[in-house]
């Protein structure tokens, strides 16, 4: 179970993806990789307010820096079919220059879609036992000569937007405090929730959508606002994909 809560079985399975898609060596040590562990269920409810879903993703992507290689829990629009993949059933969205976004879905756990695997396997072998070597197609698709050397880009270089949640003391001012601090950084804010104060204790929930920026800014960002002193230390982000 951890393999799934930690996000380990999805970082295995995105990372022969991206071997497959890409071209480049399988390399599960530098894929980026966390779980489900910290979601807290008001972040779950806040995203439904600003019309968005989270799902833990794995995602591969060719930019000009180098590919990423991530496995995060995401917030994505409810709009999107893959927003509707749940319980034990996957879904593979690939977006390509000729064919556009598809869509692939089906079981992706259970004692029958597990067993279909692997016989699949066995009969792939059974029928590559009598080709020569130079006739046989690569299991990740790719001739050893032609696999790509070009790098995964590091999380801290990785451009995408955010859903914050910061606990603050409810008094005049902190939103601009927060909005000045993140702009400090680069960051732009898309859209912005401010929930009750709790009972008696003064304090409220600020929740912010930022537009893209690298993760390095949101980083400094963050720990700029924890400074404030009107904003308490702990706090939640999430990251957030359009997946168009």
């Amino acid at each position: 179970p951890t393999f799934d809560i930690e996000g380990i079985d999805a970082g295995h399975k995105v990372t022969l993806l991206s071997a497959i898609a890409f071209g480049i060596p399988v390399q599960f040590e530098r894929a980026y990789v966390e779980g489900i562990t910290k979601l807290e269920a008001k972040d779950i409810t806040y995203a439904e307010e600003l019309g968005y879903r989270i799902k833990l993703l794995g995602l591969t992507r060719r930019t000009p820096e180098g590919i990423e290689l991530r496995v995060h829990p995401t917030l994505i629009p409810a709009a999107r079919i893959i927003a509707s993949v749940d319980g034990a059933m996957n879904a593979i969205l690939i977006k390509g220059d000729a064919a556009g976004v598809t869509m692939y879905y089906g079981a992706g756990a259970g004692s029958e879609p597990t067993a279909s695997a692997v016989l699949a396997d066995v009969i792939e072998v059974t029928r590559l036992m009598r080709a020569e070597p130079e006739e046989r197609v690569p299991y990740l698709a790719f001739q050893p000569d032609a696999i790509s050397d070009v790098s995964i880009l590091p999380m801290a270089d990785v451009e995408t937007s955010y859903y914050l949640r910061v606990r603050v003391k409810d008094q005049v001012g902190v939103l601009a405090d927060i909005a000045r601090t993140l702009a400090d950084s680069g960051i732009s804010i898309d859209a912005m929730l401010q929930k009750g104060a709790g009972s008696g204790d003064n304090e409220t929930d600020i929740v912010i959508l930022t537009h893209r920026t690298r993760e390095r800014n949101f980083d400094e960002a963050t720990a700029a606002l924890v400074k404030l002193p009107a904003v308490l230390p702990h706090y939640a982000r999430i990251r957030r994909e359009d997946l168009v």
